[in-house]
């Protein structure tokens, strides 16, 4: 069996990749299983959909936790621990990435024991939650490397399951999951359907084990409060709002009101001020800012900015000629 995992973010066509994927696995005689994985989560959220394949009626439902394909759309997610990429791949495992990084770069960062391949990178976008057509691309090199579908096979699962996007839309994606598929050529057929395991050798379920203490109607029951606050969900963010006090007016209740992640609080002189590490970027603040005091930059250019402010400025020598520098401030 073929278990093939997409990940990127919400808006960048991980389902519809599964759907394009499985469809295709179809037309070639396969036995087929593909659904998305993800919640009540905003447009640039993590997730991920699955395929399975087979030429036998697929009797194993879930998550993938032994993929033979990891095919990431968005390189960012790689190191989000919530994006899940890494979750469950051996040296078996084929791991493609969207990047404009190389293969090699990739595999010492992540010291991955199995074969890394890079699918160039068309084109960066201010948000990346806006990567053009990268589910078909990403559908598209799937289908080669699983060395059993072929391009016509490709191509009519692309035009059935976007048809209602129009000729205009559907001929571009065309055209870009073939270019994709041809730019794995090389690596045709390397990813293979792993052995199955002994039910003996399966890996346990990921269950914790919670003591039962007293409770009116059942037990276990987690009775820790305020336990979201550890999840960091402005991970999820590509595009920050950013607060210029030079003309926020102080109405602090319209933007802190309507933040939907109560991410943004109020200080005592009665500025508001946004709580990055749970910001998602809905980009609602900005919306209804009344003086428009709140923008959006692409996140990557925000963290860019950081950087440069918390890096030491260089050294200089003292005013009159002393031979020991001074540091700027």
């Amino acid at each position: 069996m073929y278990r093939i995992r997409f990940h990127g973010r919400g808006g960048q066509g991980m389902k519809t990749a599964s759907h394009i994927l499985s469809s295709a696995f179809f037309h070639e005689g396969f036995e087929v299983q593909d659904a998305p994985r993800y919640g009540a989560e905003r447009r640039g959220a993590p997730l991920f959909a699955y395929v399975r394949a087979a030429h036998a009626p697929i009797q194993e439902r879930g998550n993938i936790t032994r993929p033979d394909l990891v095919a990431v759309a968005d390189d960012t997610l790689v190191p989000i621990p919530a994006a899940g990429v890494l979750q469950g791949v051996t040296a078996h495992t084929v791991l493609l990435i969207n990047t404009l990084e190389t293969a090699e770069a990739w595999t010492a960062r992540l010291n991955f024991k199995g074969p890394v391949l890079v699918l160039p990178a068309k084109a960066e976008v201010a948000d990346r939650a806006e990567l053009p057509f990268v589910g078909a691309m990403c559908a598209g090199a799937a289908a080669r490397l699983a060395g059993v579908i072929r391009r016509a096979s490709l191509e009519a699962a692309l035009r059935e399951e976007l048809a209602p996007l129009g000729e205009q839309i559907v001929s571009k994606n065309v055209e870009l999951a073939l270019w994709a598929f041809d730019a794995v050529q090389a690596h045709a057929g390397l990813v293979t359907e792993a052995p199955e395991l002994p039910v003996a050798q399966s890996p346990p379920p990921g269950l914790i084990d919670l003591p039962f203490e007293e409770a009116c109607v059942a037990a276990p029951e987690i009775f820790a409060a305020a336990t979201s606050v550890a999840v960091k969900t402005g991970l999820w963010r590509t595009m920050r709002p950013v607060i210029d006090y030079g003309l926020c007016s102080r109405c602090n209740w319209v933007c802190s009101t309507l933040c939907p992640d109560s991410a943004i609080r109020v200080l005592a002189d009665g500025r508001p001020e946004i709580d990055y590490d749970h910001c998602k970027g809905c980009l609602v603040c900005v919306a209804v800012c009344p003086p428009h005091a709140i923008h959006a930059i692409p996140e990557q250019e925000a963290q860019a900015k950081e950087a440069a402010v918390a890096a030491p400025s260089p050294s200089l020598p003292r005013e009159g000629g002393g031979g020991v520098g001074r540091r700027q401030t």
